[in-house]
């Protein structure tokens, strides 16, 4: 299945998509990986999605790869004697550690945290924001504020915190049970971590996982921006959830710090997704707005690896006409004139690395010759991930004998992969490249490619070799 585009689409299931003919469909029109919400699949229904995922992938021959997206820290406040009251700005309201029903002048939060991190003049957003508190007497075990703006609070509404660092890690208990959940399937390809704050948050997935799954930091708190490329580092991709970092950040900062953080991945050679929102009007509609298509160009010109769509797949009425837009607008865009000029504008600089200097080759020497692929062995997707990074104008093929490898590779810009054999000499390398190559439709008899890997043959990380081969007419490597 030949993909006329380089940006990848990840498709969120749920009830509008569990079934494997609607997964199968989804896939068929542009999905390249799904992700299963956490939030909302209980273990058995991963389960039965994943299986159904690799039915398609088994029927369809193209690695696919899974997103399993961990709740993280859902942070709520208690309930109410009348469901919801009412307030005015210039009021004052308390948060408090009293679990007795709340009324019109306080209401119980049972996160000790929020009570013992919180400080005079923090903000604290509820219910997405509607209602805007800012602390004024902090105690450790209640919190009164000033009523900014908003004029009511319901039951168990949520709670952000864009100017307080909490002191205790984003895994939860759940979480804990859900990465056990994932981590016992062995087919799950990417591990989405909620709420990052700062680099720390990591390492306790780091020791769980021990590498069986790549970590995804979603940026989503003010606090991560502030460390960012420290998570970027720790992280092997990021995503761009925009939601809650609206919520938590002006909206007007938004689009900026998409840039920012799509660059800075680049820059580090980790993909990026971008999501939230992308076509919501498409949950309810068959066509997207004007605006929804501009931000979904702005995304693809912008060079992110992946965009994703979620309740838009998961439970909206046009799952497959949503994958089919967003494909569509990823094609044209990836067709403008402009486009690479804007791509290649960005290009970072290579780092003083073996893998880096073969990439920064190989797709130098492949636009000069107008070649018609760069071929990858990759192992691990070190060297997948650093061609990739380079954004060449051909398409990159990377050949893993690694079902996994290929399917953790499958989020990454412009990758096509495929799984083989580790070849047994130069010579198959190089028939093997020519003959995938023209097999998967991305070259013909007397096209050029150019191959790199590593000598000896199968060594992860040795990356260090670059090879011009003519595709013959059977398909081999010609004279």
């Amino acid at each position: 299945m030949k993909r006329n585009r380089k940006v990848k689409i990840l498709a969120t299931l749920g009830p509008a998509s569990s079934e494997e003919a609607m997964i199968e469909k989804l896939h068929l029109a542009g999905a390249d990986l799904f992700r299963i919400n956490m939030s909302h699949a209980s273990h058995d229904l991963m389960r039965t999605l994943i299986a159904r995922i690799r039915s398609v992938e088994a029927r369809n021959g193209r690695p696919i790869g899974i997103l399993a997206d961990l709740q993280g820290p859902k942070l709520r406040v208690g309930k109410f004697a009348n469901t919801k009251v009412t307030l005015e700005p210039g009021q004052t309201f308390t948060l408090d550690n009293n679990e007795t029903l709340g009324d019109e002048t306080r209401v119980f939060l049972p996160h000790p945290e929020i009570l013992e991190a919180v400080k005079p003049g923090h903000r604290l957003l509820i219910d997405d924001g509607k209602l805007q508190l800012r602390a004024e007497q902090c105690d450790g075990k209640s919190i009164v504020c000033t009523v900014v703006a908003g004029t009511s609070i319901s039951d168990r509404k949520g709670v952000s915190l864009p100017d307080t660092l909490l002191g205790v890690g984003v895994l939860t208990d759940k979480d804990r049970a859900d990465l056990d959940a994932v981590l016992a399937t062995e087919e799950v390809d990417w591990v989405a971590l909620s709420f990052v704050q700062r680099p720390e948050d990591l390492a306790e997935v780091r020791k769980i996982s021990r590498g069986r799954v790549g970590l995804m930091s979603k940026i989503e708190k003010p606090q991560a921006i502030d460390r960012i490329e420290e998570i970027i580092e720790l992280s092997d991709a990021l995503m761009v959830a925009r939601g809650d970092l609206g919520v938590e950040m002006p909206l007007e900062a938004v689009p900026g710090l998409q840039k920012q953080l799509t660059r800075a991945c680049r820059r580090a050679g980790k993909p990026v997704v971008v999501a939230t929102q992308m076509l919501e009007s498409m949950i309810t509609a068959p066509v997207p707005t004007r605006a929804e298509v501009s931000d979904v160009a702005t995304a693809v010109f912008e060079g992110a690896d992946a965009i994703m769509l979620s309740a838009e797949s998961a439970s909206g009425q046009y799952p497959v006409e949503a994958i089919s837009t967003m494909a569509s607008i990823a094609s044209t865009v990836e067709r403008d004139p402009y486009y690479s000029n804007i791509i290649y504008a960005q290009r970072p600089q290579p780092e003083a690395t073996g893998a880096d200097a073969i990439s920064l080759a190989a797709r130098q020497i492949a636009e000069t010759l107008n070649l018609a692929a760069i071929v990858t062995y990759t192992s691990s997707g070190t060297t997948g991930l650093r061609a990739s990074r380079e954004r060449p104008q051909v398409p990159i093929i990377a050949l893993s004998p690694i079902v996994q490898t290929a399917r953790r590779l499958s989020v990454c810009w412009g990758m096509h992969c495929v799984v083989a054999q580790e070849p047994t000499d130069l010579d198959d390398m190089v028939n093997k490249a020519c003959r995938i190559v023209a097999s998967e439709g991305f070259g013909k008899p007397g096209d050029r490619i150019i191959i790199s890997a590593g000598v000896p043959l199968g060594t992860p990380g040795a990356t260090n070799m670059l090879r011009i081969a003519y595709i013959g007419p059977d398909g081999q490597s010609g004279v």
